[in-house]
């Protein structure tokens, strides 16, 4: 392996633990709770966000509605990002900042969740889809990287990594999530056993 590929390994990795080491551990507390909560309740949990947080959103719903294979139920989970077909109807007729507000008009109730992902903060489709929650009534968390944008003011809360590295904040979506899913398998397997 190369000198600047070891170099690059080693920067990525000391940015990713500068990051955990001030991530809050009560933010992922509240987001692992809200999301148990949502499994017994039979409430719904929306995810959305652009590029490879659209991707890291589909990877989500699919970590949390399977959870591993634990015994007992996942989560009623979906990703707004993951139909093309919807995306580009209401993107073409409606603006693209409303791709995924108002599908969450149309499917989702009070008390669901909402997990924004996002680098910046600042894309309108995600803010839209945040003020349309709080419209309704929603619970509403956003995973931020940067300076968390108008989403780390707007959602009820914030989990923001204030990295200037994109890669790095997606990557970091992605440790909340494998965390808040191994969360979750642990109490459904709690649950069975005791």
């Amino acid at each position: 392996m190369s000198n600047d590929v070891n170099q690059l390994l080693d920067e990525y990795g000391a940015k990713i633990q500068r990051m955990l080491g001030r991530l809050r551990p009560e933010n992922i507390d509240r987001l692992c709770d809200a999301l148990d909560l949502c499994r017994w309740r039979q409430k719904q949990v929306f995810i959305c966000g652009n590029g490879g947080s659209a991707g890291n959103a589909n990877h989500i719903a699919n970590d949390l509605l399977y959870l591993d294979g634990a015994e007992q139920s996942g989560l009623r989970v979906e990703a707004l990002s993951s139909n093309p077909s919807v995306m580009t109807c209401l993107g073409n007729d409606l603006g693209y900042e409303f791709i995924f507000s108002k599908q969450l008009e149309v499917k989702a109730n009070r008390d669901d969740l909402l997990i924004v992902l996002s680098g910046s903060g600042n894309s309108n489709n995600v803010v839209e889809a945040l003020l349309k929650a709080k419209e309704l009534g929603m619970q509403t968390f956003a995973i931020l990287g940067f300076s968390g944008g108008k989403c780390r003011l707007l959602a009820e809360h914030p989990i923001h990594f204030p990295v200037d590295d994109m890669q790095v904040a997606e990557d970091l979506q992605m440790i909340v999530a494998h965390v808040c899913m191994k969360y979750m398998k642990q109490r459904a397997i709690e649950k069975v056993d005791g």
